[in-house]
């Protein structure tokens, strides 16, 4: 019994830092295959297709007994899931990357879980309470990610360079310096409206598990449905038909792990826990991510790695753990205050009439 106690504890922080390694490879994949010609409208088709595929046999053979039915109302849930997700953040996400850089755009994200903690109070999902340490934690930890990004956008400073990237410092110069400043503001717009969805993503996919619990289930409908949703723009934005040709090559393999690992996995894996600790938490995990794409990038890719970025992705990760703790301690009060009732509930005893009457006017003093 402890050690499955244990397990529960343990198994939410495993599972998003088994994701991080997963999307880490998302990041440095698919800026591989932009840069080789894919075109981002016709990868996202793909790559949901291929989810959809890989998750169906799951949903239909796990969940046959326990699915719920069909409703109106949850269909609506997963066309909005589906455009949210699969279709605009997706593409807002691979054009961003395409006209930075893996490292950077990976850096960028951080702000999600700023983001979705705004959006979670918004919406009163999240509650705060300004004389409350986690409460001020959470709002601390908000502004100092929101500064650190912009001072990941504003200052660049002095290249860095690393033992593994003097071999290809020139290279990775110009290949970075290919990029104009209009291309590069435009891919920094995109990569922050690609979190502003990610993070609605987040919260409505949470609200759609309170009345429809079937991961698998619901996953593989949000992957079907954008496909739908995503072939309909493609076909309209991309009409070169070599686009949709794809081998047994780089594009092929892009697709296939981002479909398996960063849409299929990534949607179950972030359901359950989502349930379990809330959006936000599933969202503040992100730093992880930035530090393997930084350094495989700067590896693999060979791009450059300022100042400016290691400074402002710092501040960031600060931040995140600001808000971390304050979360933390969120659920640490709640499964508290849920011990304390089922414990009181289990050793109440029988109460008779004036009992109660004694206890009601109590409570209205």
């Amino acid at each position: 019994m402890e050690f499955v106690g244990s397990w529960r504890k343990v198994m939410p922080y495993m599972a998003m830092v088994f994701l991080q390694f997963g999307y880490a490879g998302l990041f440095l994949l698919s800026v591989a295959s932009l840069r080789q010609g894919m075109s981002h409208y016709v990868l996202v088709v793909y790559r949901n297709a291929i989810a959809a595929a890989a998750m169906a046999p799951f949903a239909l053979w796990f969940e046959r007994k326990t699915r719920r039915k069909m409703t109106l109302s949850l269909f609506y849930k997963i066309v909005a899931l589906a455009l949210l997700e699969p279709v605009l953040d997706q593409n807002f996400f691979y054009i961003g990357a395409r006209n930075t850089s893996a490292s950077f755009s990976s850096a960028l994200t951080n702000v999600l879980p700023a983001v979705t903690f705004v959006n979670a109070i918004l919406i009163r999902m999240e509650r705060i309470n300004i004389k409350e340490r986690r409460s001020q934690a959470k709002i601390a930890g908000t502004v100092i990610t929101v500064g650190g990004a912009l001072l990941m956008v504003l200052f660049r400073g002095p290249v860095l360079n690393f033992p593994w990237t003097k071999h290809a410092g020139s290279h990775a110069v110009t290949d970075t310096a290919s990029h104009s400043s209009g291309c590069w503001l435009l891919g920094i717009f995109m990569i922050l409206l690609s979190s502003f969805c990610w993070s609605v993503f987040f919260i409505l996919q949470s609200h759609t598990l309170r009345s429809y619990p079937s991961e698998l289930s619901l996953t593989t409908m949000i992957c079907v449905m954008g496909v739908v949703q995503s072939g309909v723009v493609a076909l309209v934005m991309e009409r070169d038909t070599k686009a949709w040709a794809i081998g047994f090559d780089m594009r092929l393999l892009t697709a296939a792990y981002s479909g398996v690992m960063c849409s299929g996995v990534a949607y179950y894996l972030q359901g359950i826990v989502i349930q379990e600790r809330g959006p936000v938490f599933v969202t503040a995990f992100c730093p992880l991510c930035m530090i393997i794409v930084t350094v495989l990038g700067s590896f693999i890719l060979s791009e450059v790695i300022t100042l400016g970025r290691i400074t402002g992705a710092m501040i960031i990760v600060v931040g995140l753990y600001a808000l971390i703790w304050g979360k933390s301690n969120d659920h640490m009060n709640q499964v508290e205050r849920d011990d304390n009732f089922e414990k009181h509930n289990s050793f109440e005893l029988p109460f008779t009439t004036t009992t109660i009457t004694k206890a009601s006017n109590l409570d209205h003093i």
